[in-house]
């Protein structure tokens, strides 16, 4: 062992496997860095003085007496409010050909908040969709994903939340994405004119798969400063956890772990909580609301990743495309924000729970209607009526393309119900019905 201006140099390996190499060595510490015959790697390891690295391009081609130099520091981040309106990689090196940002730098990956810090989160966050804002609003300090099939534009939907959402900093976490999907978020969000106030780290298909492990680390850590150094309302957007998950688990398999369920680590459970429980609403006013993308295969709501976000989560966001109006919609049925009754009807409107609850009902009564008309039953008149209520619902509020503010959707709902129905068919209390029915 030679040190040389500190760093330490090994050039003994004792065991190596497809993703991960041994050797004895002291004074490492966890998760710190360190190059492996020039390629990077990570501490993921440490029984007494035997120290295992994890090699993200791969060890392919390493020798045993490659030099192994650790950088005695673990992943971190330079933070400062130069971070806005740039694009970085997993390390958190600009991609943008910006230059370098300077700030002080911070190791990534720390703890949650202690519960003592917390607040009982009562902001909106109004994202401008409909779907989302009427029946599953979302609260600032709150933990949601939206599962979504591979073949949803989940992708679009993040952009649109991006956009749309009334926060102070927006935080893009992309794991696992294709390059035009990439390309696809730096026009929208250059052509809207909204950079300086969007950070995204970007991990594509082309990158190892390893580094998506970093992405979630390094947009929370980027996060939390604005949250809590200036006090901002942060939103993070997290897509693709899924990817994030698969990553895990080659790290996992490569070092020859026994699976768990669906192939995923045992330590699943953990990686995800590490990651969701810093979303947080602060007494001083700074807060971090994270929305995730869960992309399910084949729609499988019982796979290990989707199964163990639920218990992690506070509701979910499910998309999917209605056949009868062809459009992508925010499901009433199987979508639920758990916190959204702390703002409804207190930063809304005092008539949102009351549509809300009434829609959602008549929406249930048009798909039993749909389920007689499928199976040869005669339909009634109030049959007839709910399934064109449906289609219209779908396609002025529950549709994922429909822009519009919290105020404007209650007014919609109104329309809605006084072209369909008697204000008994729609069973609201008669005083908001004396002061909200569209004559």
């Amino acid at each position: 062992m030679a040190a040389k201006a500190f760093q330490k140099i090994f050039t003994k390996i004792t065991q190596i496997t497809k993703a991960t190499c041994t050797l004895k060595a002291s004074g490492v510490g966890n998760d710190e860095l360190a190059t492996v015959n020039g390629r990077l790697a990570q501490v993921v390891k440490i029984a007494n003085d035997e120290v295992t690295l994890q090699v993200f391009t791969g060890t392919e081609g390493i020798p045993t007496d490659a030099e192994v130099i650790f950088l005695g520091k673990a992943p971190s981040l330079k933070v400062s409010e130069l971070l806005a309106g740039r694009f970085f990689n997993a390390y958190g090196d600009p991609i943008d050909g910006g230059p370098e940002v300077d700030g002080e730098e911070i190791e990534i990956g720390g703890p949650s908040v202690n519960p003592v810090r917390r607040k009982q989160p009562s902001e909106l966050i109004a994202t401008g969709i409909a779907g989302i804002d009427l029946n599953n609003t979302l609260v600032s300090g709150q933990k949601i994903p939206f599962f979504a099939d591979p073949d949803q534009p989940f992708n679009q939907v993040m952009a649109m939340v991006a956009l749309r959402a009334k926060t102070d900093k927006i935080i893009l976490g992309a794991m696992g994405m294709t390059n035009d999907d990439y390309l696809y978020f730096k026009n929208v969000f250059s052509n809207a004119g909204v950079l300086d106030r969007i950070i995204s780290f970007i991990n594509t298909t082309e990158n190892p798969s390893v580094e998506r492990l970093l992405i979630p680390d390094m947009a929370l850590t980027a996060a939390e400063y604005f949250a809590v150094e200036k006090n901002e309302k942060v939103l993070v957007l997290l897509t693709d956890m899924t990817s994030y998950a698969e990553a895990l688990s080659i790290v996992s398999n490569r070092m020859d772990q026994i699976p768990s369920k669906d192939s995923m680590p045992g330590s699943l459970y953990s990686d995800l909580a590490k990651i969701y429980e810093k979303a947080v609403q602060f007494p001083e006013g700074g807060s971090i609301t994270i929305i995730a993308v869960t992309s399910l295969s084949g729609g499988d709501i019982t796979n290990a990743v989707p199964d163990n976000t639920g218990y992690i989560t506070e509701g979910q966001l499910f998309l999917r495309r209605d056949s009868d109006v062809g459009k992508v919609i925010v499901d009433p049925f199987r979508s639920l924000s758990r916190l959204k009754q702390l703002v409804i009807g207190k930063k809304t409107r005092e008539d949102h729970p009351q549509v809300m609850n009434a829609a959602v009902r008549l929406y249930a009564d048009a798909a039993n209607a749909k389920t007689k008309m499928e199976n040869g039953f005669d339909l009634t008149n109030y049959d007839e009526r709910t399934m064109a209520f449906a289609k219209d619902y779908s396609t002025q509020l529950l549709a994922i393309d429909v822009n519009i503010g919290v105020t404007e959707m209650l007014d919609v709902a109104w329309n809605l119900f006084s072209e369909h129905f008697t204000p008994e068919e729609v069973n609201i209390k008669q005083e908001l019905v004396n002061k909200y029915w569209k004559k």
